[in-house]
């Protein structure tokens, strides 16, 4: 999933880059208010992890700004050393999804991460079943009965991206924002995901029959269900 970082201070901000990354997140920073605010403009992230004192303003003018945004769904994490209960309340009202205060344990942050997806998604554990394919989401495997497959990193991200929009369809652009990132870096005009696509239907369909697999044309793809 795609993580945007908006956090000042940088050591912190670098760690958790390095743990995210290596549980196979997509992870950007913003150190100041002003450049979060270019980036949420520009692109959707799965998860915001929201420092409220920024060197250039508050950050709960960010989840101010984020509550006006249509056709936004970023589940937002506060960080902050803030420990006033009217903080916490105010930040919830404001919109968040929780509130980790500092110091806090990385891997506290990546089971506060799963259990909002569980809930965004209405999971009641982090998997899920679709066509008999299991996907594990914390895993982060694919298997059919006994047999994993071998999917390659961005093909599960892929895969675990539709599967969580499932009977949604998903365009081309929204792949592209969320599986590689800052949309802005990538051309998404090029047919590099179509391509990613294929070869995880290919990989799905040598062990099951993949029609509930959907292209929808000039648009993007659809898993149903």
């Amino acid at each position: 999933m795609n993580v945007l970082i908006v956090e000042d201070e940088k050591s912190l901000a670098l760690e958790m880059d390095e743990f995210l990354s290596k549980e196979g997140f997509i992870v950007e920073h913003a150190w100041k208010k002003s450049s979060a605010e270019e980036k949420i403009f520009v692109n959707n992230y799965d998860f915001i992890l929201l420092d409220l004192g920024l060197p250039d303003g508050d950050g709960f003018e960010i989840l101010k700004q984020l509550k006006t945004m249509k056709d936004r769904d970023d589940a937002v994490i506060i960080l902050t050393a803030r420990s006033a209960v009217d903080d916490r309340i105010k930040g919830l009202d404001e919109g968040a999804d929780d509130y980790l205060p500092k110091p806090f344990s990385l891997n506290e942050l990546l089971a506060r991460i799963h259990a909002i997806t569980r809930r965004k998604h209405k999971l009641e554990k982090n998997e899920v079943n679709i066509h008999n394919f299991l996907l594990n989401i914390q895993n982060r495997t694919v298997s059919f009965g006994d047999e994993r497959l071998n999917l390659t990193k961005k093909e599960f991200e892929i895969f675990n991206y539709l599967v969580l929009n499932k009977n949604r369809v998903v365009s081309r652009m929204s792949l592209t924002e969320h599986v590689w990132g800052d949309i802005l870096e990538v051309n998404s005009d090029s047919n590099f995901v179509d391509v990613h696509v294929k070869n995880l239907r290919k990989k799905l369909a040598a062990v099951s029959v993949t029609d509930w697999f959907e292209t929808v044309r000039s648009i993007g793809y659809r898993i149903n269900c």
